[in-house]
């Protein structure tokens, strides 16, 4: 089963849960092999991925009345490259570890729009013009919407670290 990582990840991502990306994941495995012979691109991770998106735009009209659906009038999350320290202390760990479900937090709480694009490019890392193919977008929306996903998940840090908080009239 091909890109059967990137399809979940995507998918638990969108649905917020594991159980439900099973479901959304298995309904696009599905709908693909119904489909393969309409297969014609050059590029199966795009379309599978493609048909998992909307495998979870039917998922939600069938599940959640609404809730995760993509609002159309909503329009760097770059890490540091180093190389993690081969023998992290306890202290070193745990700061690791809360450092990730913080950010697992801040990004679920993004709208989807915004955590799709932010998925597909960060973490699947698939070009503007294969999320645009992904999505059904033009690639300058594709581009927006990351620039804006990356700000929201800046602005959220931020916040919750306390890096934000204007003191005076000034930022602190």
């Amino acid at each position: 089963m091909p890109h059967l990582d990137a399809a979940f990840n995507l998918a638990r991502w969108l649905t917020g849960n594991a159980t439900d990306a099973e479901d959304v994941v298995q309904d696009a495995y599905l709908r693909a092999f119904r489909y393969f012979d309409a297969f014609r691109g050059d590029n199966f991770r795009v379309w599978l991925l493609t048909i998992v998106r909307n495998s979870f735009l039917t998922w939600v009209q069938d599940n959640r009345s609404g809730r995760l659906v993509f609002d159309s009038a909503v329009t760097d999350f770059a890490g540091a490259d180093t190389w993690p320290d081969p023998s992290p202390g306890p202290e070193a760990m745990l700061l690791e570890q809360v450092d990730r479900d913080t950010l697992a937090t801040l990004v679920a709480h993004l709208p989807a729009e915004y955590r799709e694009v932010l998925i597909l490019r960060e973490i699947e890392d698939l070009s503007y013009k294969e999320i645009a193919q992904v999505a059904g977008v033009p690639a300058g929306t594709v581009m927006s919407r990351l620039a804006r996903a990356r700000q929201a998940l800046r602005t959220a840090w931020m916040q919750q670290s306390g890096e934000g908080k204007v003191r005076g009239g000034r930022k602190s």
